[in-house]
């Protein structure tokens, strides 16, 4: 047979893409992994098929990637992070992958409908909201870009909970993603590592004369990675994210158990495992702290003896290792890998100090994502001293030496020792853990420019003070992949049929889309994709709440993580003024508008949850009073998650960005709004500002107080109930909402939130409620004008290219990183090649380096 000939007509079932070739793989992985045949399986069976198909495929880029990561001299991004929200894979994957299309055709030719397939998948909730959703984002465009990359985090065995509305309030059920098995993951347990708790410290000199520690622990956790491969967009490259599960070292102890002490014999098995049992565990409670921590430490210390594990397989001299990885902290809760990583350096491969501290803050940059003083994490030192006795020594000497250097610097600055120590030494003592990450990384970023701004005028003054040249601005991005390429097709196919493709990897072109704003047609099509994803969700609302909303109603709509400063409580009350008002004169002249929310609150966080009830009680007398229930209509969807985002953001008119301006760091909701063609009603906070500028003014609705003012007028003594006695409009909702009206009579249940809003209003709700409400009034005017808001909508897509996650990875590699592109070329499959070629050398390697 010539040889050419047959290149093209055999291809490998694993990786081939022809149609014949897919069904046959399709049928192999149901009948060989399943277990199944046609007749019994189930829509979950043909799922789990469909993703092993896809998987191969994917595997095939993933193995080459980490082949040729290991061939070349290359520099790898590690991106340590407690959450990664990654979203449902498989949609994703075919996406990246270019493949939908033809796998779409291969089920259709066998009687499967691929959207009935990929809405079996189970979310893995492994995030609490934007922390973790940039985090996914970031790993798609680290392989988009092509940048050899890690992620690692934490592989909770329960996730964020999933989300019930029980007569108005949040009830939380466990999120069982795994239950069904995750068949986008490979266990690596020859590569787990152990990570010590508890115990002592004991000094002692070495062969060669030098002091060593030994920590001797009270007990030991294995650290056991799941490897789960990370696309990029119509490239070669797949990536890695590895999450840890914590396991005992022996998971039955045999003597316990043969003298009946059935529970004492698994104690071990369960104490170990709850570290990677459930996502941000309640920290009201001491224990709940401990765990909090004792997380933290657990997926820092498996990452970095990975890393240290990867680097010596090719490298024995880790005076180099911060040449070979740069390791990014998200937030502050990886901060403790700057005393593992000297502590792994020192006592387990004998670095001096000097040497290790080089090697430390050369290998770790620091991206701070708060400015509120509470998320800033503080450990007492002594949990720290009891949990991790060794890593505390460290801290100590590592804040010791730097306020040594800072009193060189700057002689008599009492305060400013005070303010940058490590330590916290004000009463009970505190480890600060922003502190801490600012001295040991070479770089200190913010995610916004107003962000880093105040990062560097108030949060982090002082470190900004001492090192002016290790603060720089990363502003957050989305990827484009999911949320418009998959979460909005029709949009998707509309832009790329005005300017081609190429904008899913380079969104600048969508500026292109700014010379068809005059064309009638063209906006006609532009509302047309609206209305179709609007009946989309209208249509998901009537089958999961049974509530009917109007798709033909402006959708307004905030979707986020529940939180007093996000001010979910500021349109809630707005709501209440349209329905006083609509009560008043039935016969005002009011933009119909369905008010939507989402959200998930803090289990141990009431004033949030009594937001969500709020909420709720108003839909429930809003949406039941035939007066005004045509006009206005109020809906909390339930179970906000990435999968549910993909149907919100594309079907809405208005953007709800309200949260007091100098509290929200970034943002990325605002984003993902934005770039499906939502009009931004927001404060001057976070990215909102620059989301305004890019969009232009008048495509963006402004109100409120901005950072500076609203810093003033706390300064002059704040007083909220002053608001209220002067505001007649104000004054009749508080009032409305005090009388029970909205709580069937119940008086007492939103006094906490009101008192609190009256007489303390940390983020002046109260004082920017006038001008909200104003606003409120210019947006629905601003509506009925369909042709202007349709000319908004188009603006605020053509002009969101700043706002990729491309563009922030990119300045990352550039600024932070210094890391470049390496590029993934896949072998042509011949079967007359085909065949395991074993090398002796590799029989010789003890661990898999994947």
């Amino acid at each position: 047979m010539d040889k050419a000939l047959d290149r093209e007509t055999i291809e490998d079932d694993r990786t081939g893409m022809s149609i014949p070739t897919l069904r046959r793989a399709l049928e192999d992985n149901l009948y060989y992994l399943q277990g199944r045949f046609p007749e019994i399986a189930n829509k979950y069976d043909f799922y789990m098929m469909l993703a092993y198909t896809v998987r191969d495929r994917l595997l095939q880029r993933w193995l080459n990637s980490q082949e040729t990561y290991l061939k070349k001299d290359v520099r790898v991004v590690c991106y340590l992070s407690a959450e990664f929200l990654m979203g449902p894979h498989l949609a994703n994957a075919m996406v990246n992958m270019g493949i939908d299309d033809q796998m779409r055709q291969a089920l259709e030719e066998s009687g499967l409908n691929m959207q009935e397939l990929v809405e079996q998948e189970e979310e893995p909730g492994l995030g609490n909201g934007g922390l973790g959703r940039l985090a996914a984002c970031y790993l798609d465009s680290l392989a988009t870009l092509e940048i050899p990359a890690i992620g690692y985090g934490i592989r909770y065995e329960y996730g964020i909970f999933d989300q019930e509305i029980r007569d108005g309030w949040q009830v939380e059920i466990t999120d069982k993603w795994l239950r069904y098995g995750n068949p986008w993951e490979i266990a690596r347990p020859h590569s787990a590592v152990q990570v010590k708790f508890g115990g002592y410290t004991r000094g002692y000199t070495d062969s060669e004369g030098r002091y060593r520690v030994d920590w001797v622990p009270e007990r030991t956790v294995s650290g056991v990675p799941y490897d789960t491969p990370i696309p990029g967009y119509k490239v070669n490259t797949a990536n890695n994210l590895r999450l840890w599960k914590a396991e005992a070292p022996e998971s039955l102890n045999l003597q316990a158990f043969n003298q009946g002490d059935y529970a004492g014999a698994v104690a071990e098995k369960i104490v170990s495992e709850t570290i990677s049992k459930i996502l941000y565990p309640n920290d009201n409670s001491q224990q709940g702290k401990q765990l909090r921590l004792e997380q933290q430490y657990f997926f820092v210390s498996c990452s970095l003896q990975d890393m240290i594990r990867l680097h010596l397989r090719e490298n024995d001299n880790l005076k180099n290792f911060h040449k070979k990885f740069a390791a990014q902290l998200n937030d502050t809760h990886p901060s403790i890998a700057v005393a593992e990583l000297m502590r792994l350096l020192i006592d387990e491969h004998a670095m001096d100090w000097d040497a290790a501290w080089d090697v430390t803050t050369k290998t770790l940059g620091y991206t701070n994502h708060t400015l509120l003083p509470e998320a800033l994490e503080r450990w007492p030192v002594s949990l720290l001293s009891e949990l991790l006795p060794r890593n505390m020594e460290i801290i100590y000497e590592i804040n010791r030496r730097f306020l040594r250097d800072i009193a060189a610097r700057f002689p008599g600055d009492v305060g400013l020792i005070r303010r940058v120590s490590i330590i916290d030494d004000t009463g009970e003592k505190f480890v600060r853990m922003a502190n801490l990450a600012s001295v040991g990384s070479h770089s200190i970023n913010g995610v916004a420019e107003l962000h880093t701004d105040l990062l560097q005028r108030y949060t982090l003054s002082d470190f900004y003070r001492i090192w002016p040249e290790k603060f720089n601005n990363k502003t957050n991005g989305v990827t484009p992949r999911r949320w418009i390429a998959l979460a909005n097709p029709k949009l998707t196919k509309l832009i790329t049929s005005k300017i081609d493709n190429g904008w899913v990897k380079a969104l600048d072109e969508l500026k292109g889309l700014e010379k068809f704003i005059d064309d009638a047609s063209f906006r006609k099509e532009w509302r047309d994709v609206k209305s179709h994803n609007k009946k989309q969700l209208a249509d998901w609302i009537y089958k999961r709440m049974q509530l009917k909303v109007d798709p033909d109603s402006m959708f307004d709509i905030q979707v986020k993580r529940i939180h007093e400063y996000k001010r979910q409580h500021l349109s809630a009350l707005h709501i209440v003024a349209l329905y006083n008002a609509l009560k008043e004169n039935p016969n005002m002249n009011i933009q119909p508008r369905t008010f939507m929310f989402g959200g998930k609150a803090a289990p141990g966080y009431y004033m949030a949850k009594l937001i969500i009830k709020l909420i709720n009680s108003i839909a429930e007398v809003v949406n039941n009073d035939p007066q005004v229930s045509d006009i206005i209509k109020v809906a909390f969807l339930p179970d906000f998650c990435v999968s549910l985002g993909q149907r919100v953001y594309p079907a809405a008119d208005l953007s709800e960005q309200v949260s007091l301006a100098g509290k929200e760091a970034s943002g990325t909701g605002n984003m993902k709004f934005a770039l499906n063609g939502a009009v931004t009603i927001g404060t001057l906070d976070g990215a909102n500002i620059e989301i305004r500028e890019c969009a232009g003014a008048e495509n963006f609705f402004l109100f409120g107080m901005d950072a500076n003012e609203a810093a003033a007028l706390k300064a002059r003594g704040y007083n909220s109930y002053d608001y209220y006695q002067k505001n007649p409009q104000l004054k009749g909702v508080i009032d409305a909402l005090s009388s029970g009206h909205f709580s069937r009579g119940d008086k007492e249940l939103f006094k906490p939130l009101i008192d609190n809003l009256l007489h303390e209003d940390q983020f002046m709700v109260l004082a920017d409620f006038a001008s909200y409400v104003d606003c409120q009034m210019t947006v629905g005017t601003a509506f009925k004008d369909t042709e202007e808001w349709t000319r908004k909508s188009i603006y605020n897509v053509a002009r969101m290219g700043k706002f990729s996650s491309d563009r922030s990875i990119s300045e990352y590699c550039k600024d932070i990183w210094n890391v470049k592109p390496v590029n993934i070329e896949l072998k042509e499959y011949c079967h007359l090649e085909a065949g395991l070629k074993v090398l002796k050398k590799a029989l010789n390697v003890e661990s898999p380096v994947l």
